[in-house]
């Protein structure tokens, strides 16, 4: 049995992986208020409680994900009410962020303002999203209606974070960040906000984040503490490596830089084609310089490359890590960027390394020009680890990594996030309805189940020189973050990362030939 046909849990299953070891430790674990009363359950004075100090989020059925059939002819409109989707989740995210004393004071106020709401509207793109298919012959998947509910989530992290319990208060998105002196106070209308020290006068971070949306204290672990595990393993038998000491050996590597330029946008043309600022997070691009929601495959293969092999024309693109020290980058009032709760100053990566492996148990064949393959799930922290393929480390400490924690790197030592792709391809597609089905990760053992077919597997280290974030008073102090969708509240588990193949046939079977006859090559 392939690993597609076993990540096709159920609800429960998931949820109760979310709530494994794996998110256990030090306050990482999750916590899920569900606002959906069963029969005859009242409305009570701790659901009361669990909407103004736990509700830390709003968590939706991931439709897209539902959608392994759509026809070629209606993926674009469906993209598109796919990314509505995801702005009505915004929206909503917002409005739960902004009324924290309304929560406070009315028991029934998240389901009545925010999720009844929110649910209506969901309905009536789910229906056209089925409508959009019908029309062309298709058929829609059987209880779409059931997904349009969402429920109100927790956040464990910040409910151990020691004293961080910063919270939204008032429409005017007045911010009081909790600690152990607890006399410091700002009100962070203009989304700067600050909270109080141990003596009441300092400035530290507020203890949900610059942007009133993490990342907080439980987000982050001491890399010196975390034990030897080996290297990178991604999460649940996502993303482990393809090469070994058997099969094909060699490696190929494309030297791409490291976005100099500041190629970056909101897009993501894989996801959402056609709809501008789909992915709601800035994306910095190495590789094919002309990457925009709007490319067409022409514009791709034509395009300019950032890489030194002028063959490789690929597309390599991933959330940008900001750090939040209280200043802004030029995107802070625009989409992707303040508007979407992603503040602080852009880093870019000191090192990009883009390696192409092998299989442990077969020779690989080429990937067809224009794969798409996505790795890693943004919105894991809502979804759950069906998807999420994450990889956080040190330099000097990478038999040791985290995956839902960012690191704490000791002076000298560089965080760094490593990503090990899917490296099975079924043979027959460049992208699937819902992203994924066409391609998928390696068994344990390396082989490729279902039939599918051993292609080059793209390993990529990111290594980034940022100061280390402090822990005082069980608040964050400086910290740094991926970009995620606005709802996903910065966590380090949402990293994800994509790729378009655009390799000329010549670069494309140098590879191969490389890999296949255990050669380095560049």
């Amino acid at each position: 049995m392939g690993r597609n046909t076993r990540k096709r849990r159920s609800p429960l299953a998931v949820r109760a992986i979310a709530a494994s070891a794996a998110l256990a430790v030090a306050g990482g674990g999750l916590v899920w208020a569900n606002f959906y009363a069963s029969a005859g359950e009242s409305k009570s004075k701790q659901n009361s409680t669990l909407a103004a100090a736990q509700v830390a989020t709003i968590a939706c059925p991931d439709v897209g994900q539902k959608l392994t059939n759509v026809p070629t002819k209606a993926r674009a409109g469906v993209a598109k009410e796919l990314a509505l989707l995801d702005r009505q989740i915004t929206e909503a995210y917002k409005r739960l962020a902004d009324t924290r004393q309304a929560q406070a004071g009315d028991a029934n106020f998240v389901n009545n303002a925010i999720l009844g709401p929110l649910k209506s509207k969901r309905t009536a793109t789910i229906d056209r999203i089925g409508i959009n298919i019908r029309r062309v012959g298709g058929q829609a998947p059987q209880g779409m209606a059931q997904l349009a509910a969402c429920q109100g989530k927790g956040d464990q992290a910040q409910t151990n974070a020691g004293g961080g319990q910063g919270q939204n208060q008032g429409g005017q998105g007045q911010n009081q960040g909790g600690n152990q002196g607890g006399q410091g106070q700002n009100q962070g209308g203009q989304g700067q906000n600050q909270g109080g020290n141990q003596g009441g006068q300092g400035q530290g971070q507020a203890a949900n984040g610059q942007g009133g949306n993490g990342p907080v204290a439980g987000d982050f672990q001491d890399i010196t503490q975390v034990q030897p595990n080996g290297g990178p393993k991604g999460v649940n038998g996502n993303g482990l490596a393809a090469n070994g000491n058997g099969g094909s050996k060699g490696t190929f590597t494309t030297s791409c830089g490291v976005n100099k330029n500041e190629l970056r946008n909101s897009d993501n043309v894989i996801v959402a084609p056609g709809v501008s600022n789909g992915a709601q997070h800035q994306h910095d691009y190495v590789g094919n310089q002309s990457n925009n929601a709007f490319a067409s495959d022409q514009d791709l293969a034509n395009a300019q490359t950032s890489c030194q092999n002028q063959g490789d024309k690929s597309s390599y693109f991933w959330p940008v890590i900001r750090i939040q020290d209280g200043s802004n980058d030029i995107d802070a009032n625009a989409p992707g960027g303040g508007v979407d709760k992603n503040v602080g100053k852009i880093v870019e990566p000191s090192q990009a390394q883009l390696k192409f492996v092998g299989n442990k148990t077969a020779n690989v064949v080429a990937m067809p020009t224009a794969l798409r393959i996505i790795t890693g799930d943004a919105k894991a922290f809502v979804n759950g680890l069906n998807n999420a393929n994450t990889n956080w480390s040190c330099t000097g400490f990478e038999d040791r990594q985290l995956t839902d924690k960012y690191p704490i790197c000791p002076q000298g030592s560089s965080v760094v996030r490593t990503t090990f792709f899917q490296s099975c391809w079924d043979g027959q597609n460049i992208d699937s309805a819902n992203h994924r089905t066409h391609v998928d990760f390696v068994e344990a053992n390396g082989s490729c189940s279902n039939g599918f077919q051993a292609i080059p597997q793209l390993q990529v280290r990111l290594v980034y020189n940022v100061p280390a974030p402090q822990i005082q008073n069980g608040q964050v102090v400086k910290p740094f973050a991926v970009d995620s969708f606005p709802e996903n509240l910065h966590k380090p588990i949402t990293d994800h990362n994509d790729f378009i193949n655009f390799f000329s046939q010549d670069a494309m079977n140098k590879m191969v030939q490389c890999i296949n006859g255990g050669q380095n090559c560049k």
